[in-house]
């Protein structure tokens, strides 16, 4: 502890005496926590890279049974041929996740009486402003209106690319062909058919499968040109218990990307919250998520994270590499006419030579009655940087007698009571309880010589 103080302090300094006119202390906090995907039981992931009408869409599904009882029915805009669909490396979802994800982080107040520390009205900084070959011919189910314009396998996945007349009659294919099609299908198919949308849909290719040597199915990547900047929904909720958790991660250009036919919030951030919450993160995140979900009428998507791929201020993770973003999906890094930025400043660390790639990261918490309708996304050019951050601040315990150090101490109870009031007010949970975790300040008592002094002289 004595040794991360001096570190702290150290740190404090030196970014004093580079970057005067700014709170520089900022950038010496420790990320403790993330809210990653694994605090939900059912989340599912999406990366989408997007330039122009190029799309690279990757999905990884949160499918819990026999691997024998998987399949899934996708509507995509295009028939999608064997070269344009790959199965993608499990741990790019895993790297986008633990880089954008919304974090904890925490800081020590220096020795009062050592530091020139500006106990009052100390606020934290806002943070700163992604089978064989095309069947010969096509199969056609005429008594259906169902057929099939691709069949091929990619990896451990059989694909068919389906496209159908009217929505009974997919649904009953489906079911003949030994696709287990939740009740209430039908519904939701037809408004895919209205717009000549395609399906693609994938089961398990058991033997393809084992000789993979994964435990656990692969994320499935496909890349189609396209107007719409669009991710479908709905049909997810055929067979949903209750609300579906989505994480998308949108890799673009230029700027964040945000959902225009429903609201984009951002997650509550910033706030300094009691110290006790290091050991209750994933309780904590759940429950403002929640209240923040339920405050905005369950029908917003929330941004958790937007940053250039470039710089991150300060890394809970690794920014991803370019060979990384490109397994991602990113096609333009290549591009001649992708611009060099010059190197991010100290303490932010580079991932590669350019900037040409930002993150927007949206959880989406939807069921069938408050998301009637797909999420369809534009760019923007916003490149203002935002992150779900919760600040623990952690209380200089040791003595402190000098008149700034007694300040200091008399202060902590107020700023206890305002952490504890914000995290009522973030979660929900019960105001006495957060009390009760709360740390207890001992109360310094000295002579009244030394208190008769401090009042004549101030000292």
């Amino acid at each position: 502890m004595k040794l991360l103080r001096v570190f702290l302090l150290t740190c404090v300094l030196f970014f004093a005496g580079l970057l005067v006119a700014t709170k520089a202390w900022a950038f010496c906090g420790f990320y403790v926590a993330k809210a990653d995907a694994k605090l939900y039981n059912q989340a599912s992931q999406v990366a989408i890279a997007r330039n122009g009408n190029h799309t690279v869409l990757t999905m990884a599904n949160d499918y819990q049974g026999e691997v024998k009882d998987f399949a899934i029915v996708v509507p995509v805009p295009v028939v999608l041929k064997k070269e344009q669909v790959e199965v993608a490396n499990p741990t790019i979802m895993e790297r986008l996740d633990a880089f954008s994800a919304p974090r904890l982080v925490e800081y020590f107040d220096p020795d009062p009486c050592a530091t020139n520390y500006p106990y009052e009205d100390r606020a934290m900084p806002a943070p700163a402003a992604s089978i064989a070959q095309r069947a010969e011919g096509r199969t056609r189910e005429n008594t259906l209106g169902v057929t099939i314009e691709a069949k091929f396998t990619v990896g451990e996945y059989d694909i068919l690319i389906l496209s159908a007349k009217e929505s009974g009659g997919l649904e009953t294919w489906l079911n003949q062909n030994g696709y287990r099609i939740p009740k209430g299908a039908r519904d939701l198919l037809r408004p895919y058919i209205r717009q000549k949308m395609k399906f693609f849909v994938a089961k398990v290719n058991l033997g393809e499968y084992e000789k993979t040597g994964f435990q656990n199915l692969r994320p499935l990547k496909m890349t189609f040109d396209s107007p719409r900047f669009m991710l479908p929904i709905r049909l997810g909720m055929a067979n949903a218990r209750g609300p579906q958790d989505l994480l998308v991660y949108l890799l673009t250009p230029n700027g964040q990307a945000e959902v225009t036919n429903y609201r984009t919030v951002k997650v509550p951030s910033g706030p300094e919250i009691p110290t006790f919450v290091k050991d209750e993160f994933s309780d904590f995140y759940k429950a403002m998520f929640q209240q923040s979900y339920t405050r905005e009428g369950r029908n917003v998507a929330f941004l958790e994270y937007a940053w250039d791929m470039g710089s991150c201020d300060p890394c809970s993770a690794d920014p991803l590499t370019r060979e990384e973003l490109k397994q991602a999906g990113v096609f333009w890094l290549d591009s001649p006419s992708e611009s060099t930025q010059p190197v991010p400043p100290f303490g932010r660390r580079p991932a590669m030579p350019s900037s040409s790639v930002f993150i927007t990261r949206l959880h989406v918490r939807y069921s069938r009655d408050k998301f009637p309708e797909d999420l369809m996304f534009q760019e923007t050019n916003n490149r203002e940087f935002f992150q779900g951050r919760y600040v623990l601040r952690h209380a200089y315990m040791g003595e402190a007698t000098c008149p700034a150090g007694r300040a200091y101490r008399r202060s902590l109870p107020r700023r206890f009571e305002q952490e504890a009031q914000t995290l009522a007010r973030l979660t929900g949970w019960n105001i006495q309880s957060i009390r009760d975790k709360l740390p207890r300040i001992q109360v310094q008592f000295f002579p009244l010589w030394q208190r008769l002094w401090t009042a004549l002289t101030g000292q």
